[in-house]
């Protein structure tokens, strides 16, 4: 085998998928603490879907966006989502500091982060519960993660205790 050696796994950035929201914040918790206890840095990715269509087209009338602004509107958007829920949990949990870098990237969201968590030593995903039937199954992301992951994944349940305190 030639090249450079691979640092063990848990000597890897850690990736963690997040969108704002409460379940990505339980999975962001555990994250940051987990880069602590290993000293490793974490890579915060919010993943946005856009397609012309979806975006341009309203009813009966398609709006032009030539200048992409929908798209930099988008991006620049997640980017922000993902910065304030990542320094808002630094400051919650404390301890010694890690080093974040926040991404935001375009596709879909399972694919985005298979993608950029090539180099990781772990993925996290938090999971989407919803009654008793949520709590029985995974998210679409989560679930898809999970089958084609190619390192180990840490999906945090919705309800949580452990990310949460």
């Amino acid at each position: 085998m030639t090249g450079t050696p691979r640092p063990p796994a848990e000597a890897r950035p850690i990736v963690v998928g997040t969108d704002g929201s409460p379940h990505a914040d339980k999975a962001v918790l555990f994250a940051l603490r987990e880069a602590q206890l290993r000293g490793v840095g974490l890579r915060a990715v919010c993943a946005y879907f856009y397609t012309p269509d979806r975006y341009t087209t309203y009813g009966w009338m398609t709006v032009p966006d030539p200048e992409g602004s929908l798209y930099t509107q988008l991006r620049d958007n997640a980017l922000a989502e993902a910065h304030e829920s990542v320094t808002r949990l630094k400051e919650r949990i404390g301890g010694p500091t890690v080093d974040v870098e926040i991404m935001a990237e375009p596709g879909r969201p399972a694919e985005v982060l298979l993608d950029v968590s090539r180099d990781a030593g772990l993925l996290v995903v938090g999971s989407r519960g919803s009654g008793m039937w949520g709590r029985l199954t995974l998210g679409s992301t989560s679930t898809e993660v999970v089958h084609h992951a190619h390192l180990p994944v840490v999906v945090v349940p919705a309800d949580s205790e452990v990310a949460s305190g």
